[in-house]
């Protein structure tokens, strides 16, 4: 599904990655762990093609993340670890979803009254004036509600409260199937129990890759 081939990224002087290699394929689910500044964030952000690399490249089912971005962004799904600035209410940003990446609406609501966070009670609310927990809630529905073959959690349950995070877990555990799940976690006890592989990441290079 996805192959970071000898990349290096540098932010002027700065080593971000350096000569990373690895794959992450079906039914995998990877905890991505390391410090602060260990290169997380960045080999995140050059799979989806965020940025043009130094050295190397990345391929999401054979495809290009930067030449042919909006095809592989139809495969990605990604929960930032800090939501968006949104201005839009949920049914505005539902209804966006649902044209722009062909996301079945009533999908949408199912998840999210899974996670406990009634819709309908909130369609004309700003997603920007919802509460951390209640954006959480949404952007997770709509990444499970999406069918990608990648979906991508950066620190997922940072906004959940322990109910929340079980309902989390269930929902991922009946939708794991056929799908690479990747989790960037400072918390591995919060997905232990979830993942089939560790990588951890220090100074722009991967330390350890454990499958288990």
């Amino acid at each position: 599904m996805i192959k970071v081939n000898n990349i290096t990224k540098k932010f002027g002087s700065h080593i971000s990655l350096e000569n990373i290699n690895c794959e992450f394929n079906k039914n995998e689910s990877i905890a991505l762990m390391g410090a602060n500044g260990a290169g997380k964030t960045t080999l995140i952000r050059s799979i989806m093609g965020y940025y043009h690399l130094d050295a190397g490249e990345v391929l999401i089912d054979g495809l290009n993340p930067i030449k042919q971005r909006v095809e592989v962004l139809k495969h990605i799904s990604f929960v930032p670890q800090l939501p968006p600035p949104i201005k839009l209410n949920i049914e505005e940003l539902m209804q966006y979803i649902s044209v722009s990446a062909n996301v079945d609406k009533e999908l949408m609501k199912h998840y999210a009254n899974e996670m406990k966070l009634n819709i309908n009670a909130n369609l004309n609310k700003s997603f920007f004036k919802l509460s951390g927990g209640m954006k959480q809630k949404l952007l997770i529905a709509i990444s499970l509600a999406k069918e990608s073959d990648i979906i991508i959690y950066d620190e997922p349950t940072a906004n959940l409260d322990p109910k929340a995070r079980d309902d989390f877990y269930r929902l991922l555990k009946q939708n794991e199937k056929e799908k690479v799940l990747l989790f960037v976690t400072h918390r591995l006890e919060e997905v232990k129990d979830l993942v089939n592989r560790q990588i951890y990441m220090d100074f722009g290079k991967i330390v350890p890759d454990e499958r288990f």
